[in-house]
C-alpha cells in the first residue's frame, strides 16, 4: 500500500481525529492565550478526572475549537461554552451542529471574568495564562461553587497553588486558595501537546471547594496576607513597619470603634497595637514563607481581638 501524502498524514498524526485542519483555517491568537490542546489522551485524561456525572452542568472556560468540548458533551448533561474570541465561539458551534449534542451545548460569548455566570456542577478549562489567578478566585467565591474544577495552567502557576510552607513556590496565592479549597496535582502537559506550542511547561489541577468554607472573611484574610506577604522571606514584623500599612490600619481601628460604639479616649498608637499582637503571638520574627494557615488564622484572631481589621 502506497504511503499517504506527507501533509495529509502529518494531520491526521496531529489530531487524532479532533479534526486538526480546523486549526489551519485562522491564526491562533496567542495574545489570548490560545493554544490548542491537541493530544486525544490527554484531553479525555482531563475529563475523565472530572468525575462528570449524566446529571451534571459543566462549565468549560475557553473551549477553542472544541477539542475537549465534544469529549465533555458525551458525559454531561449540559456544557456552558465561555469564549472571548468570536471565531473560535463560531467553530464549537460548528463541532455539534445538526447533532444531538448541539442541544447539550450553550456558548456565552465574552469575558468569562466579568460574566455573571449561571449555575454549573464541575469547571473545566485549558486556561489562559492572563486569567489564572481571576478564574481561580472567581470560582472559589462563587455562593454556590462548583463540586469540582479541573484546570490547566502554565506549570509554575499550578505548582504555586499546591506548595507548602518552607517551599520555593509557598506564596500568598498559595495560602489564600488552600485555606478555601483542596488542591491536588494531576498531570504535567508538556509544551508540544499544543498548536502553537507555548513558550512554558502545563500543568493540571483540581480543586475542590471545602465544605463547609471556614468562617472567614475573604477580604480580611487576603489583606493579612498582602501585608505578610510582602516580603516572603523577611520576618512578618517587617510588613508593618510600613507608614502607610499603619495608617490604614489605623483608619480601620477608628471605623470599628466607631461601628460598635466605642469610645477612643487617648491618642491611637496602632504601631504599639501591633506589636503588643505580634509579640503575644510569637509570629512577628517568623518568615511567612514558613508559616502555615494555621499561623495565619491565630494572627488574624489575635489582630481581631485587639481590634484591628485589614478590610
Amino acid at each position: 500500500m502506497g504511503k499517504a501524502p506527507p501533509s495529509r498524514r502529518k494531520n491526521a498524526d496531529a489530531g487524532g481525529g479532533d479534526r486538526p485542519e480546523r486549526l489551519n483555517i485562522f491564526k491562533m491568537n496567542t495574545g489570548l492565550g490560545q493554544h490548542m490542546l491537541k493530544n486525544p489522551l490527554i484531553a479525555q485524561g482531563i475529563v475523565d478526572k472530572a468525575d462528570i456525572k449524566p446529571s451534571d452542568i459543566v462549565l468549560e472556560v475557553g473551549p477553542g475549537t472544541g477539542n475537549l468540548t465534544v469529549r465533555i458533551l458525551e458525559k454531561a448533561r449540559k456544557v456552558i461554552a465561555a469564549e472571548m474570541d468570536p471565531r473560535m465561539a463560531a467553530e464549537v458551534t460548528k463541532r455539534v451542529q445538526g447533532k444531538p449534542e448541539q442541544k447539550k451545548l450553550e456558548v456565552i460569548l465574552g469575558d468569562v471574568i466579568k460574566a455573571d455566570l449561571p449555575y454549573f456542577d464541575v469547571c473545566i478549562s485549558n486556561t489562559p495564562y492572563q486569567i489564572s489567578s481571576p478564574l481561580v478566585f472567581k470560582l472559589l467565591n462563587m455562593p454556590r461553587p462548583p463540586r469540582v474544577s479541573i484546570l490547566m495552567f502554565q506549570r509554575e502557576f499550578a505548582l504555586r497553588l499546591v506548595a507548602k510552607p518552607g517551599e520555593e513556590l509557598y506564596c500568598r496565592l498559595s495560602v489564600n486558595v488552600q485555606m478555601w479549597a483542596t488542591v491536588t496535582h494531576i498531570m504535567k502537559v508538556g509544551k508540544n501537546n499544543f498548536r502553537p506550542p507555548p513558550q512554558v511547561e502545563s500543568s493540571v489541577v483540581r480543586i475542590e471547594v471545602k465544605n463547609p468554607r471556614p468562617p472567614i472573611d475573604f477580604e480580611e484574610w487576603d489583606g493579612l496576607l498582602r501585608i505578610c506577604f510582602v516580603r516572603k522571606n523577611r520576618t512578618i514584623s517587617a510588613g508593618f513597619k510600613s507608614q502607610a500599612v499603619l495608617d490604614i490600619l489605623e483608619k480601620n481601628y477608628k471605623a470599628y470603634c466607631s461601628q460598635n460604639d466605642m469610645m477612643i479616649t487617648d491618642e491611637i498608637n496602632i504601631s504599639a497595637m501591633v506589636d503588643k499582637v505580634l509579640k503575644d503571638t510569637e509570629l512577628g520574627d517568623k518568615r511567612a514563607g514558613k508559616c502555615d494557615e494555621a499561623d495565619f488564622m491565630k494572627l488574624l484572631y489575635a489582630f481581631h481581638m485587639a481590634g484591628i481589621h485589614f478590610a
